[in-house]
């Protein structure tokens, strides 16, 4: 009997610098783990990144450092398509077709536009309103039938699936539509410094958030400064106790361990030894990601190849989608 082939699963991250343990634990972890059940499309988004201002040689930089991210938390580019989004055109070539069905009110109505806007007040953009589009390409270019998304990218999605719809409607069968994938186990990582905000390298308070980059002293002394609750007994209670819950929460996402389990860890235990031995997992399950991190900023002959190969691997697919939309729309190709 002839083996099914591997439905096609498609995910993107921008190189804005620093990542955090939040979008590593809720996005970039998980891209290993589906590598060998799905056929996986993983992209650097460099596209995205410039609908706010970037300094050219910073995002250069960051998109070979989070290509190089990707491979040390182990994805295989050799069980994979790992790619730089500038790199395959047709993306930006399917959003100009996309915006020809895409309504100005539904791009303006957009959560993420608004906020944008609101943060980035003197350069409110078309590339901005636009981006929900170019997401919606990049997803449809690869018939991606599944796509991670986290809360503040469903409605991103649900754009994805309306447009791509719209488009089979009008010309005929042409996309698969994308359903939402959500891992098996998530956590939500909350700011060190205020458990009731998610966490995020553009907090105010540096100790707020952990990276991928922070040394062990760092992460340790930030564990330390770690916000807890009035008491001192480990429960887990995200209304009592946020702080106390959000570092349990950490510390069950990278031991592997349940949350009963956790608190059993820590009971009649006090709030310093607490935040100490959570430090201490995160920085001992960072630390040889960040070793080899280094080892393959090193050796940037390796990195461009991936990005050489992955960029002619997702050209060929994306390229036979393009084909089929611009048949359907009308344009000439020759004879």
């Amino acid at each position: 009997m002839e083996a099914q082939p591997k439905r096609k699963l498609f995910s993107a991250v921008q190189p804005s610098g620093a990542v955090t343990i939040g979008n590593y634990i809720g996005a970039i972890r998980n891209f290993a783990a589906l590598q060998d059940e799905y056929a996986c499309l993983y992209a650097v988004a460099d596209l995205h990144a410039i609908t706010v201002k970037q300094e050219p040689a910073a995002l250069r930089r960051h998109t070979l450092e989070l290509l190089a991210l990707f491979i040390a938390c182990g994805v295989d580019p050799e069980k994979c398509t790992l790619f730089v989004q500038s790199h395959v055109p047709a993306h930006c070539e399917l959003t100009w077709v996309l915006n020809t069905i895409a309504y100005p009110g539904e791009l303006s109505r957009m959560t993420q536009f608004k906020d944008k806007s609101a943060r980035h007040a003197d350069n409110v953009n078309m590339g901005l309103m636009d981006h929900p589009v170019l997401m919606a390409a990049d997803i449809l270019l690869y018939q991606a039938a599944l796509v991670p998304v986290g809360a503040d990218q469903k409605q991103h999605l649900e754009l994805t699936r309306d447009l791509g719809i719209r488009f089979n409607n009008r010309y005929g069968a042409t996309f698969t539509i994308p359903e939402p994938f959500t891992p098996k186990s998530t956590a939500r990582i909350m700011s060190l410094a205020d458990p009731t905000k998610k966490m995020s390298k553009s907090d105010e308070n540096p100790n707020g958030f952990v990276t991928l980059d922070d040394d062990r002293d760092t992460i340790l002394r930030k564990f330390q400064r770690a916000v807890t609750d009035s008491g001192a007994e480990v429960r887990y209670d995200t209304e009592e106790k946020p702080g106390v819950s959000n570092l349990l929460s950490i510390y069950c996402a990278f031991t592997g361990k349940t949350i009963e389990g956790a608190e059993r860890d820590f009971a009649g235990k006090g709030y310093g030894e607490f935040k100490l031995a959570v430090g201490e997992v995160v920085a001992d399950a960072l630390a040889p990601i960040r070793a080899e991190h280094g080892r393959l900023l090193a050796d940037k002959a390796y990195l461009n190849g991936v990005m050489k190969r992955g960029a002619e691997a997702a050209a060929r697919i994306a390229y036979r989608t393009l084909a089929k939309v611009y048949r359907k729309v009308g344009f000439y190709a020759g004879e």
